[in-house]
Formats: structure tokens, sequence, C-alpha cells
């Protein structure tokens, strides 16, 4: 966890809003698809690669295994990744379209201002022979800083400074939208700074992470003697020690879910008083923020870290900056210090044995929404994104909202009030598909093709003044929190918006040529899912209008979360490894939005097949088509010590498990008639059935 930019920032939901009416919506269907699959699908002969089953296995056993074991038990991981599956692969197929976007940019004599800021960007990354010339001058500076630092307020400075220097801070945060008033912007600030994926790696007493609590501190030791720090074992230590203490304050990440937990807005007058010990003024100064409201997501575990701001000595905090100054800028600087840093992030933490290929590491160091991801996104768009699969996914989005619709208006445990606020926020849902209908403009940005950190750290500038310069603005709905070249999607609760970046809008996920069935349990289940996110454990306390707000009865309240923690409780159950198990409330608006997303897929399929029966196509019918389209976007392999990571510091479940939710719908059972005994099955009573 370490907070690295003030910057305005954007909720993104992985499962990865248009105002139609349902009845209009209805009535633009699409309509089945002819009784032969298209040839032209680009995975098998109707959009699912049937090669990757394993037909050994009952589905209702392991739907995972049956869905792609062949795949599973065949196929070996890289030793430059650490997991692998369906986004991966397409997010390769996305690194090497940019690739040749890139190497275009190389060989083209005449170049627009943002292709030149690209180019120029990708050339200093690949320039090894000059940055492992400079070593570790790059970031000299910042280190001179830090060893300046002489008291508190010095230290509180620099903590404020941590948007431009990319170091983690225990106290931080971003610009975000004000919950109360998503046409405003405001700064949300909680605790952080420990540099292991979550608490549970300081605080867990099992062998395992005491062994990686030990290389840890070795890790620090070797990025301490490499900056030529003195006593570095001594001092490697204490910055355990210390991050240890950040950790035990900090809230559980389950806890840190909860919306209602952490809105606690207040005027920056008195902030001082109610969270007193801390310079708040020296540390606004730093960014520029002016400030006049700003809202605390911890507010205990803010407190409890300015205590310790003032409690730990002060040469502590100055060898804990210099290693995250170090660590986190590491992919820039020189060949050792970054696989200095790889060694343990890498092989350590995650089972990866080699690093990315370095062309791979600059696309991802240039690619993000904070960086020149938009500048890339404008051409990749351009020649990689046809806008028929824009309309395409346009009126599958519009089949998911009717089939909501028909939905809530039969939920037998919510109340006709409740379903009136459901439906109206259903409507209001706002659907972005492919890419920004404004692009991002880079005027003013300067990018050398010999300074990699300080290509770097102007852009942080740039974004960071561009912040400056909105906070007291109306906040602007046309931006994207994804890049298009981004394989994702996600769900904004502040502007109720769902956003389908291009990248995503390919096999598996969607294919034009594909059998409906295909796409309807692929992208118009993620279309679910972004939907579901609105009406999950916490999404559902945003109204229609994006403010956080309680639009339920308390009788109907009662009984989502009733559901929900019998879904929370079900997977809770998984255990991936020994003693390691899927947090399931931690999990839980992923796997509502997993569950509810499929069953309003499913729906919208049905709807979309008009009365007719669908075709049988290779000897599979429609419903099991729809739901191995659905298993195979889950189909991955990863390491054990990736896959400890994801169950300990992610927020979704493995997608093995993923690819389960289907034992949820009563039309699985039937597809696959799965029987009493076997592993996945459920009682009717035990499904879990929320939209």
């Amino acid at each position: 966890m370490k907070y690295k930019l003030l910057a305005v920032a954007i909720a993104a939901s992985l499962g990865l809003a248009g105002c139609s009416q349902p009845e209009q919506a209805k009535e633009q269907m699409t309509k089945a698809e002819p009784a032969e699959a298209k040839a032209e699908a680009e995975l098998g002969s109707f959009g699912v690669d049937l090669s990757a089953r394993n037909e050994a296995v009952k589905p209702g056993d392991d739907f995972f295994m049956y869905a792609s074991g062949t795949w599973y038990d065949n196929y070996e991981l890289p030793a430059d990744k650490t997991r692998y599956g369906a986004f991966t692969g397409l997010a390769e197929r996305s690194e090497e379209q940019v690739k040749s976007i890139i190497d275009g940019l190389t060989e083209k004599e005449t170049l627009n201002a943002d292709e030149k800021l690209v180019r120029d960007f990708y050339v200093a990354f690949m320039d090894t022979e000059t940055i492992n010339e400079k070593g570790l001058s790059p970031i000299s500076d910042v280190l001179n800083d830090i060893d300046s630092i002489e008291n508190t307020k010095d230290l509180t400075a620099a903590f404020g400074k941590s948007w431009l220097y990319g170091y983690s801070t225990p106290i931080g945060g971003g610009m975000w939208y004000n919950r109360l008033d998503p046409n405003e912007y405001q700064l949300s600030v909680g605790v952080g700074g420990i540099g292991l994926p979550d608490r549970d790696y300081y605080l867990s007493d099992s062998e395992r992470f005491v062994k990686i609590r030990e290389a840890y501190v070795a890790h620090i030791e070797e990025m301490l003697t490499l900056a030529g720090v003195e006593d570095a074992g001594t001092k490697a230590a204490n910055i355990m020690a210390l991050e240890t203490q950040l950790a035990e304050v900090q809230w559980p990440r389950e806890k840190r879910r909860n919306r209602d937990l952490t809105l606690n807005q207040i005027e920056r007058s008195k902030l001082t008083d109610a969270y007193p010990g801390f310079d708040w003024d020296v540390y606004f100064a730093q960014s520029g923020y002016k400030v006049p409201e700003l809202n605390i997501t911890q507010p205990q575990p803010v407190k409890d870290v300015i205590k310790l701001i003032n409690q730990v000595d002060l040469n502590d905090w100055k060898s804990y900056l210099k290693y995250h100054t170090i660590s986190n800028n590491a992919g820039m600087l020189a060949e050792d210090v970054y696989m200095a840093n790889f060694d343990f992030y890498g092989r350590t933490l995650n089972g990866q044995q080699e690093p990315r290929p370095r062309w791979k590491r600059a696309l991802s160091q240039m690619s993000g929404t904070q960086s020149l991801g938009f500048a890339i996104g404008k051409i990749y768009v351009d020649e990689y994104f046809p806008e028929s699969s824009k309309t395409q996914m346009a009126e599958l989005v519009e089949n998911l909202r009717a089939a909501l619709s028909e939905r809530i208006d039969t939920l037998e445990w919510m109340g006709e009030e409740t379903k009136v606020n459901a439906k109206e926020k259903l409507m209001a849902f706002r659907p972005k598909i492919g890419y920004p209908d404004e692009w991002q403009s880079f005027d003013g940005v300067t990018i050398s093709d010999n300074d990699l950190i300080g290509n770097v750290r102007n852009l942080r500038e740039f974004f960071h003044a561009e912040s400056v310069e909105r906070e007291l603005k109306k906040t602007d709905r046309e931006r994207w929190g994804m890049t298009p070249q981004r394989v994702n999607a996600y769900y904004n609760s502040s502007f109720n918006e769902i956003v389908f970046p291009a990248a995503i809008l390919q096999p598996p996920f969607f294919d034009p040529n594909a059998d409906a069935a295909v796409n309807y349990g692929a992208i118009g289940a993620v279309i679910g899912h972004e939907m579901g996110h609105g009406f999950d454990d916490q999404g559902s306390k945003s109204d229609a209008m994006g403010i956080q707000t309680n639009w339920w009865t308390d009788e109907d309240r009662a009984a989502f979360e009733e559901k929900a923690d019998a879904l929370a409780a079900q997977y809770s159950k998984y255990e991936p490894i020994e003693g390691n198990f899927v947090n399931g409330r931690n999990s839980l608006g992923e796997n509502i939005g997993d569950v509810g997303g499929l069953a309003m897929a499913y729906h919208a399929y049905k709807l979309s097949l008009n009365g007719e029966e669908a075709p049988v196509i290779d000897g599979l019918t429609g419903d099991q088509r729809f739901f191995l389209a659905w298993a195979q976007v889950w189909k991955e392999k990863r390491t054990e010590q990736s896959m400890l990571n994801q169950l300990r510091a992610g927020t979704h479940a493995p997608g093995r498990f993923r690819a389960q939710a289907p034992r949820n719908h009563d039309a699985w059972y039937e597809a696959f008639d799965v029987k009493p005994g076997d592993a996945l099955y459920l009682a009717p009573d035990e499904r879990v059935r929320i939209w």
C-alpha cells in the first residue's frame, strides 16, 4: 500500500448509464443468431475453445477444470509471469498492438506533438546504457532532501511532497469526488505506507509470513546498501519495526471497504482540533490544494499514525523514506537497482522467476492515466478498434439494462418502494464504451529522450497541476479512469457510470462473429458485473445521482444483507492454499457482481432468443455454451505466491472460483445435469439469488 500521487482519481472495479426506458430497450433486443454459428469466430467454431475442456471432470464437481482443465494441466507458466489466463492473453495482445504503434513512431519522420512525447519517453526508457551510467543519481536530490530533514515539521513537508517524488508515506491520499455531492471534487486522506501487500503479512504468525518478513528485511538492507547507507542492517530492522506499527493501526481490508465507515467529512478549519499533533498547514502547502473541506477515510488510524509520526525516532523515518524512494523508483533506475527490487517483489512475493521484457515494462510505465496512456490510446483506437464493436456493445448494454429491469420487477425479497428507487438508478446508468469523447490534452508536457526520471516527474507535475486547477471546479464527467488499451472495466459510483475500454472488446470477451450465447456469457456477464457494482453491498449505498445516501427501506436492506452474508460465507469456504481461504467479506462486492451479472446476462440472452429455441452447436446447447463462455473467461494459472497475494491483498476471488459462480443459478444445474452429491451442488434454498 504505497501512496505515490495526489491526483484526480476514478473508482475502478474489475468484474472485471444512458437513460432509455426498459420498454424501449427491450424493443432493441438483438435477435437470436442463425442456426449455424458463424465460421469467422476467432475461438473454435462458435467462440469457445472446446479443446481447453477436460471432459473427464464432471461439471458439477469442478466447473473450472471441466471448462479449462486440459489447458490448465498442459500450460507451463513462463518464467516472467506470475499468472496467465484469458485476461493476461488479451492484455498481451494489447501490448503487442501498442508496441507496433510505438515501433511505427520510431520509424516515422514527421510526428505530431503527442506522438513525439510517446516516442521520446519510450526511447528514454529503453536507453539502458544511459540509465545504468546514471546509477542512483536521478534520485540523489530526493535522498539529499531526506538527509536534510531536521525535525517533525521537515518530515511533514516531506510527506506532502510524495506526489512528486513517488515515495511511500504513512498519511496520504488523493483528489476524489465528494460522495455527498458528486459535482464537487474533494481531497480524501487516509493511512498507508507499508511495503508488503497487506497488514496480514506483518501480523500473521504463520511460518510462511515469518519467512517473507525475514526476506523483506534482507531486501531493505540490500537496497539501502546500494545507496551507500551506513549500518544498513540495523536501519532495515528499524524500518520493519516501523512498518509493523503502521500495519497494526490500519483497518483490515474488509473494514476499509465499508463506505459508511470511510465517509468522514470535515471542514479544514476544524481539522487541527480533531486530528492534533500533525501540521496540516505544512502538509497541504506542498500540494497547492486549497482544501476547504476533506474526507478522512480512517479516523482512528489517522490519529494513531500521527502519534507514531511524533513518537518514532526521526532517523528511522528518514531511513524509511530513503528505502521507499529507492524501491518505488527502482523500475526507472540502473539495472542492478531494478534487479535487487525485483528479486524481492517479483521472485519472493509473487514467484516470478524472470523480469518482463524491458519493452513491456516501458509500456506499463507510460500507459497509465497519469502518464501518456491517452496519447497512446488515441492512436490505438484509430488502428485497432472498429466502430461497429462500439455499436454492438451499446446494444448489449441496453439488453442487459432491460433484463435487470425485469428482474427487479420480480424480486420477492424487495418491496415496491425500494424497487422504484432501484429502477431509477438503473435507468440513470451511463455507459462509456471504447474511448473518451474528449481526449486528454498534453499541452505543456516536456519529455526528453534521455532522462527517464525527469520525464516521470514532468508528467507527475503536469497531472498534479491539472488536478489542483480543477479542485474547486465542477467535476468533469467526461474523464475516464482507464485508457482504451487497458483490458479491464469499471463502475464509478459517484457518476453512476459503467465503463468498458476498447481493449476488452475482443475475444474471448466479445467477438462480433461468435454465437450469441458466447457473447452474453462473456462480455454480457461482464456488463452485468459492472451494473451489479451499482447494487452490491457498497455500491448500493449511492443513489441514481451518485450521492451516498440510503434509498432502501430498513426491511429490504436487511433482506439484502442476509443474502450478501450467505454469499460471503459461500466464498469464504474456498481454500486454494492450505490454511489460506478466500476472504468472502473483502471480495463480496466482486462476488455479488459475478453472481448477479451472470443472472442478468442469462436473462438477457433468453430475451434475445425471442421465444425460439437456441440451436445445438457441436453438441452443446445454448445454455451450455453460455456457461462455458463464462468459465473460460476466468481460466487462469498462477504461482502459489501470487495466489497468496491475491487472497490477502486482492478484492477479487481467484479466477478458479469465479468460474464456479454458476452454482448459484438453476439453469446451470439443468444444463450440465448437476445432482446432489456433486462437489459444487447447492440445494435450491442455498443458492444465492440477489439480482
